[in-house]
């Protein structure tokens, strides 16, 4: 037996009605109904309360129901010294009434106050209890040693049965108490990564969106301001119009990624394909999962859009290979002849974090850097994933690279 089991209360779900099925709870109210009949019937056919003394028995059981009731109610608190006062109060009802000459009654008291005890105290006391209450039966001289030895086994066998049988039901309460909490635990988690992965939807598409539209919102200011052509300036704005349309139907797109709907990626792609992005299909295409196939979109228009920024009017390629068990996407631009805009330094930085963000939770992985760099495996900073616009250099051009299982 572990150290300390001895003195430890049996569990709170064990020493209250917690789990208990109404039908064994009815059960237990006829077991109690049926033992204080016995009780009364003991008293009375032993012929020892005559005339005034006949209420002794009634008031005796109901003494005996209180002390129980109380006793119950202090072992849930787990008060030791007041339920052991009880104890010892019925068990001093049991000598009253051997004294008075209900020996059966005695015997019955006694048992039940071993029975309770074995049942609800920590087992060092509970076994004290029916110690002592063995001794006592067995020095009263109430029928033959022997069967006062039995009668008492069976008592100490019966009782830690129940005591085994609460804390068994307490047990599975508490296994289905920390089931639910696992559960309610789980489904907070989920809800906490599907508001993660909804604001990656709406952070990527709003961010492709409105770049596009402020790439060409900017040439149609600079325009204006250095004398401008009002040809380009309509043509750019009618652009930025454009965007806005992509973007709000890109929107409805995300909206239909979010309830599993989604069209083929190769199907996207090319209409991802305008301004001199060409799309290349290698392998046998076929249906993606839906966070596969959401990570290579997001990633295309993330790449396309920073090859606009960085790099305007650059040639931009982007191939989409299916493998075995996984999907490549790779975007890349040729470089620009001249240094970007003050829009392509613009970048916070967040686009690339994004993107490896949604690589890394598919077990996936992504590059970015320079075009010689990706190929070699690794940024111009020494790391797989680039150091973002800073690497561009004039006619050398920048690539990325996705890679996930599907």
């Amino acid at each position: 037996m572990p150290i300390g089991a001895g003195t430890a209360w049996p569990s709170k779900e064990a020493l209250t009605r917690v789990g208990v099925p109404p039908v064994r709870m009815l059960l237990d109210v006829a077991l109690w109904s049926g033992l204080a009949v016995a009780l009364l019937m003991t008293a009375y056919h032993a012929k020892v309360f005559q005339g005034w003394w006949t209420a002794l028995p009634v008031l005796g059981l109901l003494c005996f129901a209180a002390a129980l009731a109380a006793f119950r109610r202090w072992t849930v608190q787990r008060r030791l010294l007041p339920s052991l006062g009880l104890l010892l109060a019925t068990a001093l009802l049991g000598g009253g009434a051997y004294a008075a000459g209900a020996e059966a009654t005695a015997v019955l008291l006694w048992v039940l106050t071993a029975v309770v005890a074995l049942d609800r105290l920590p087992l060092a006391p509970a076994a004290g209890v029916w110690a002592v209450l063995f001794v006592v039966t067995l020095l009263s001289d109430i029928g033959k040693p022997l069967d006062t030895v039995v009668t008492m086994g069976a008592v100490l066998l019966g009782g830690y049965t129940l005591r085994l049988d609460a804390q068994s039901r307490g047990a599975g309460f508490r296994l289905l108490a920390q089931e639910r909490a696992a559960r309610a635990a789980e489904t907070e988690s989920a809800a906490l990564a599907e508001r993660a992965r909804i604001a990656r939807e709406i952070h990527d598409v709003l961010a492709h969106s409105l770049s596009a539209q402020l790439v060409h919102l900017e040439a149609a200011r600079l325009q204006i301001e250095g004398g401008y052509d009002p040809d380009q300036v309509l043509r750019r704005v009618v652009e930025a119009r454009s965007m806005a349309r992509q973007g709000l139907a890109e929107t409805r797109q995300a909206l239909y990624a979010l309830r599993g709907q989604l069209a083929p990626v190769e199907d996207y792609l090319r209409e991802l394909a305008v301004d001199g992005v060409r799309t290349e299909v290698v392998g046998e295409p076929r249906l993606l999962p839906v966070d596969a196939s959401q990570a290579v979109r997001r990633v295309a228009q993330e790449a396309v859009t920073n090859a606009r920024k960085h790099a305007p009017g650059a040639a931009v390629t982007m191939r989409l290979e299916y493998g075995e068990d996984a999907v490549t996407l790779e975007v890349r631009d040729e470089g620009a002849d001249a240094p970007g805009t003050e829009l392509g330094a613009s970048g916070s930085g967040y686009g690339l974090l994004g993107m490896r963000e949604r690589a890394e939770l598919l077990g996936g992985t992504l590059e970015a850097g320079p075009a010689a760099s990706v190929e070699g495996g690794a940024g111009a900073d020494g790391s797989p994933y680039g150091g973002g616009p800073r690497d561009r250099s004039e006619g050398k051009g920048f690539t990325v690279r996705l890679r996930v299982p599907a």
